[in-house]
């Protein structure tokens, strides 16, 4: 009887020590229940919002509270010093810490917050310069999606007399720029280098159309004050623009790249160590959120709209939002078209965090040169594994599929998903993207670095 009792003593020593070596095999507690995330200004911010409006974060014991940032600067710095333990973050953010491009920092992220919500805006003038060159369809309207190719004669006449043709974009490793640079390259337009290994942090390097850093709610206004002649900008932005009479948006992104992922959550990698529950608990609510926002065919956007016009959140006009968020988007003043899929956050598992958009923004911080040498494809891969965390996502579906409060199809086949989606076609320029083979990827384009060093 002692022998068979100091056996179970044993075996339960054993479970309780295995239990402790995976910090995610049971959800307890928040080890850390009042938190602080950062935002800008933007529509995407939307699951955080939401999440705590619902009282998503309640329910995970978890009492937040959201601040907006001044810039995609302020805000990364605020979470590696701890003054924010979680944000809404460019996906290139944690990646270009991670490697060391600019703030060094192992942040990481186990959510995508959504997919598209991006658009390219030029001015009036730019607008009716490249408009002749456009192809009409049978009602007048131009034919989309408007390629760079027709802002190319353009450009080129600025060039001519003199005056570089300069362009914004919110950040240097933000979606914005790699969707802007994408477009202004499939259409032959040059849109400059990067050279970290020089001192040139510009990327105007070799550049047609010179691009710089403005944030996204002064779009608008540096656009009407003459300084830049577009951009590329999340909304609402690009449809302020529309309301204020002053540019024209020509392209969005689900044009330029179909369901490409936008902006992620982001905390550092501490913190998902030290507070495990915690992290789990936010994906969870997060999760939540992202799916109310997309069921039943985004009958409850406009609901999401009227709280995004708050002052507190996104403090721009109802109708504005709505002219994005609810599944049109308005080009020309008058030419609204039905783009469904312009704000994805649920459908097509747009939260779960793929290796493979991981290593198409790390493949293009290569094309551009803020990776200054040549990688291989393993490092591609390493680097991703080891910001993109899948792992603690899984945890979190999980957890609401046993609560019955999400479905197995609500998700990738979550034991067996590799990471990796297959091979995407569905870019402007129709080259073909395989995450497992980036530098074969980055040989298919005619403008960009290679294997070379600037």
């Amino acid at each position: 009887m002692t022998c068979m009792k100091k056996h179970l003593n044993m075996l339960v020593l054993v479970l309780v020590a295995t239990v402790g070596m995976n910090s995610y095999a049971e959800l307890g507690e928040p080890e850390k229940d009042e938190l602080t995330f950062g935002f800008i200004k933007l529509t995407d911010m939307a699951p955080i919002a939401i999440a705590y409006e619902n009282g998503y974060f309640e329910d995970e014991g978890l009492y937040v509270t959201i601040e907006a940032q001044a810039n995609w600067k302020v805000l990364l710095d605020g979470v590696i010093d701890g003054q924010l333990d979680g944000a809404h973050m460019l996906a290139g953010q944690p990646l270009a810490a991670t490697i060391g491009y600019g703030t060094k920092a192992h942040i990481v992220t186990p959510f995508s917050m959504d997919l598209n919500g991006n658009g390219i805006t030029v001015s009036n003038a730019v607008w009716n310069a490249m408009k002749k060159n456009i192809p009409k369809q049978s009602d007048g309207k131009p034919v989309h999606p408007i390629k760079a190719d027709y802002l190319k004669p353009v450009v080129d006449s600025y060039i001519a007399d003199g005056k570089p043709f300069k362009m914004g974009m919110v950040f240097p490793v933000s979606t914005h720029n790699y969707e802007l640079r994408y477009w202004l390259a499939a259409g032959g337009l040059h849109p400059g280098y990067y050279a970290p290994h020089k001192g040139d942090i510009s990327g105007q390097i070799d550049a047609d159309v010179q691009l710089s850093v403005t944030p996204p709610p002064q779009m608008p206004s540096t656009l009407e004050a003459g300084t830049i002649y577009g951009y590329c900008v999340g909304e609402p932005w690009n449809q302020q623009a529309v309301f204020k009479g002053i540019g024209v948006p020509v392209i969005t992104d689900y044009e330029i790249w179909k369901n490409n992922p936008e902006k992620v959550f982001g905390m550092t990698k501490e913190f998902t160590e030290k507070y495990p529950n915690t992290t789990i608990r936010i994906v969870k609510a997060l999760l939540r959120a992202a799916k109310w926002l997309d069921e039943n065919d985004n009958a409850n956007r406009m609901a999401a709209v009227k709280v995004l016009s708050r002052g507190e959140y996104v403090g721009a006009d109802v109708d504005v939002i709505a002219n994005s968020m609810t599944g049109t988007f308005e080009y020309e003043k008058g030419d609204k078209r039905d783009i469904p899929d312009f704000n994805v956050f649920f459908r097509y598992f747009a939260t779960y965090p793929y290796y493979s958009d991981a290593v198409w923004y790390l493949s293009q911080m290569r094309r551009w040169g803020q990776i200054s040498e040549p990688k291989t494809d393993q490092w591609y891969h390493d680097i991703a594994k080891s910001v993109y965390r899948p792992d603690i996502y899984a945890s979190a579906a999980k957890e609401l599929l046993k609560e019955g409060l999400m479905v197995p199809t609500d998700f990738p086949k979550l034991d067996s998903e590799s990471g990796f989606r297959p091979p995407q076609s569905e870019f402007i320029d129709e080259i073909a993207f395989d995450g497992l083979k980036p530098n074969a990827y980055l040989k298919k384009f005619p403008i960009g670095l290679k294997e070379e060093v600037l």
